[in-house]
């Protein structure tokens, strides 16, 4: 089964856990006959350093064209909402927002999943001017894809008129079917221009089986989180060789295989310290440290604190 990559951690660059996150508000809406439309909106961390991008992921499975289906995905950063989801408050309705403390900055994710029945609707019958979208939405490509997508001006314009709109009950039905097949246009045009279906620079990539020795790796990181591989080692484990296994995993998770799994390790360390409150000692030995002040120096290293420090908030 294809499993498209999570469009946060790539936005991110590093993986973030939903449930380490702050939900402001969610929507979930299937259109009937039309389009199934997911909604959800974060607390913005501070620290986050996210970039906007875009998303399409071909789900294809030959032995059950049921579950054949086309997704948009889109990770937007950096707006900025009233907390009140009704109505502003009295600030922002007289316009001192700067100053308000119901605002907050915001992450929006937007997924919008077609149906092949909902497709076909749009398919010429005459020989096609473009083969490739006519392989697409008439799901006649016969392997699953993920093709990450940079959001133009008009991409831009249409998400912002989704997060803003007014419309309600059946007038918002009709509204967000209109802009969601504006979205699927612009998003094919994008992929077209591109001339590369998979959208990787890693050609190799464009098999799905290589790209699923990656996805393993990256598992394979997070269950030995205290039991150190190297690269030779795990390239073995998922029988690819050293140099498309760190080639691939920069391009599909948007960083080295070090920093990844370093990343993962202090941030569990920093859940065994503050959540569990184990000692220092005990977190360094599970971690698979040879001693405590190498992993109080990779802790501070990422998260600006001493684990002694830690403890002590």
């Amino acid at each position: 089964m294809h499993e498209p990559y999570d469009i946060l951690s790539l936005a991110y660059k590093q993986p973030i856990l939903l449930d380490q996150m702050q939900l402001l508000q969610e929507k979930e809406r299937m259109i009937p006959g039309s389009v199934q439309y997911v909604f959800s909106r974060y607390r913005r961390q501070a620290q986050w350093s996210l970039e906007d991008l875009g998303m399409m992921v071909y789900h294809y499975r030959k032995e059950e064209p049921r579950e054949n289906f086309l997704e948009l995905r889109f990770c937007v950063a950096g707006n900025v909402y009233c907390q009140q989801k009704d109505t502003e408050c009295n600030s922002c309705r007289l316009n001192e927002s700067k100053t308000c403390s119901e605002r907050t900055e915001s992450v929006d994710l937007l997924s919008f999943r077609f149906s092949p029945t909902h497709l076909l609707q749009f398919l010429k019958p005459l020989k096609p001017e473009n083969p490739l979208s006519e392989e697409i939405l008439n799901f006649s490509h016969r392997s699953s894809f993920t093709k990450i997508l940079s959001l133009c001006g008009r991409t831009r314009l249409v998400l912002e008129a989704l997060l803003n709109h007014s419309f309600s009950g059946s007038l918002e039905n009709i509204y967000v079917n209109a802009q969601a097949q504006i979205l699927l246009l612009y998003s094919l045009e994008c992929m077209l221009g591109d001339k590369e279906v998979d959208g990787f620079r890693c050609k190799f990539l464009s098999n799905e089986e290589d790209r699923e020795k990656i996805t393993r790796a990256r598992e394979i990181l997070l269950d030995r989180i205290g039991d150190p591989l190297t690269i030779k080692e795990l390239s073995r484990k998922v029988a690819i060789n050293e140099c498309y296994l760190k080639m691939g995993f920069k391009e599909m998770f948007g960083t080295t295989i070090f920093d990844f799994y370093q990343s993962q390790r202090m941030e569990h360390a920093r859940y065994l310290l503050y959540e569990k409150g184990l000692s220092v000692t005990e977190v360094s030995v599970m971690l698979g440290y040879s001693s405590i002040s190498h992993f109080s120096t990779a802790f501070k290293k990422h998260t600006g604190l001493k684990p002694c420090e830690l403890l002590l908030h």
